[in-house]
């Protein structure tokens, strides 16, 4: 479809300054921002004649700017949402977590993502990072709502790894190839549920691959400390004495990573993720992004799993990136609101490798979002990178557009999906695993 969009204030996310003017979609792709103002000579330029619009779209002086991107996710957690809360990580994982997923299977994941996709475009997000157990029918599941999803392996001790090396090469092969709207990049849980040979094998498919490779990495005190028993070392110096890191990647969550870890991410340029939501509600700590920002290691945000979360709600981790670091530093200054948009947005492109999404310009996909700036908590228009971080939320979404479809609008969604079945569905799975 082609669509126009005017009257719109614009956050192209090239740099802070906020244009008045137009974007213009035809089909997936952006082919045009800009003022408006010589249609005529636009036409010339992109050479054509003319454009039947199949909708005109007066933005009434709101803000589009590129969707967030989700750089670490869980989508089929939707489950545990308020089930297993205010318990320490490790035993809310290994008592709660583990064995419920255990009784789970493909059918259910792709109803309990699906159920994730829909608070997903409420909070302008996307694009998400998804790490969870049947990578099938979570690609079903976003290729059925429209979802632009990257997924990640997440390889552990708990299942026959030679198996799950197996099963991780014939996704990386078959996403990355699909559909315009899914990726897949190698990944595995953790230091603490793989074994050395695991790690080797891993290690061993990303040169196979020259490919990049993501896992949890030091959340907590003790996962660092349990590998420095383990290994005599922390897990990112393992990771990369182990050639794991040798084509880039990243880590999830990076609360505890020391001066030695920090270089090795900025030699061979990995991104952080930041999960401050989940870090908080798990007490696994605050981290350290103002060293990381210094350094210029890419730092992205992810919400985590809606089980440890438990919203997918990018305002709020975007305000706790910031607040948390001013507490952390006992600087008020410290991860200004304009770093932490770019993390939402950007950075989040990068870590994810889709910069066709980063920014709002000719060439781009049309992943953006339209945010309401006639509500009181945008009011008055002083800085609205700082409103969209400070006072922002999800009532603010206006409408969300995903390879050029609008999927959310005015509070409603496509009119493809099935709310109401979707939910009914989540609560049939639950009260059967109960």
């Amino acid at each position: 479809m082609n669509y126009r969009f005017y009257n719109a204030r614009i956050l192209t996310m090239q740099n802070a300054d906020i244009l008045a003017g137009e974007v213009w979609v035809q089909n997936e792709r952006i082919i045009y921002v800009g003022d408006g103002q010589d249609v005529d000579s636009v036409y010339d330029s992109l050479r054509l004649g003319s454009i039947i619009w199949d909708r005109e779209i007066d933005c009434e002086g709101n803000l589009l700017m590129p969707g967030f991107k989700d750089a670490h996710t869980h989508s089929g957690m939707t489950l545990l949402r308020s089930y297993a809360d205010d318990l320490p990580l490790l035993d809310w994982l290994t008592k709660q977590v583990f064995p419920i997923e255990a009784r789970m299977d493909g059918e259910m994941i792709y109803h309990l993502t699906k159920l994730a996709i829909l608070e997903y475009l409420t909070s302008g997000i996307t694009a998400i990072f998804d790490m969870y157990l049947t990578p099938d029918t979570i690609a079903k599941a976003c290729i059925d709502m429209g979802m632009r999803c990257v997924q990640v392996s997440g390889m552990s001790g708990q299942s026959d790894f030679e198996e799950s090396l197996q099963r991780t090469e014939q996704c990386y092969l078959k996403y990355n190839n699909d559909s315009p709207l899914l990726s897949y990049y190698i990944g595995f849980h953790a230091e603490y549920t793989c074994s050395r040979e695991l790690l080797e094998s891993v290690a061993a498919l990303a040169h196979k691959y020259k490919a990049p490779v993501y896992t949890h990495l030091a959340e907590t005190k003790s996962e660092v400390e349990g590998c420095i028993e383990r290994h005599g070392m922390a897990p990112t110096k393992l990771f990369d004495s182990l050639g794991i890191f040798d084509y880039g990647g990243g880590g999830y969550h990076c609360v505890y990573l020391n001066d030695e870890d920090m270089d090795i991410f900025v030699k061979r340029n990995l991104s952080v993720v930041t999960n401050p939501g989940s870090n908080t509600k798990l007490a696994s700590g605050i981290a350290p992004i103002s060293d990381y920002l210094a350094r210029g290691i890419n730092v992205a945000i992810g919400t985590d799993g809606p089980a440890s979360n438990n919203c997918l709600d990018m305002f709020r981790e975007m305000f706790l990136v910031t607040g948390l670091a001013k507490l952390r530093e006992q600087d008020a200054s410290a991860v200004d609101a304009w770093e932490v948009l770019k993390m939402a947005t950007v950075n989040g492109s990068k870590a994810m490798n889709l910069p066709h999404t980063d920014v709002l310009a000719e060439g781009k996909m049309a992943d953006m979002i339209m945010i309401d700036l006639h509500q009181p908590n945008m009011q008055p228009i002083n800085n609205i990178p700082k409103n969209l971080v400070y006072s922002g939320s999800k009532q603010n979404v206006k409408m969300t557009m995903i390879h050029g479809r609008i999927l959310y609008e005015n509070g409603k969604f496509a009119d493809s999906y099935d709310v109401e079945a979707i939910y009914r569905k989540a609560n049939e799975i639950i009260d059967s695993l109960r």
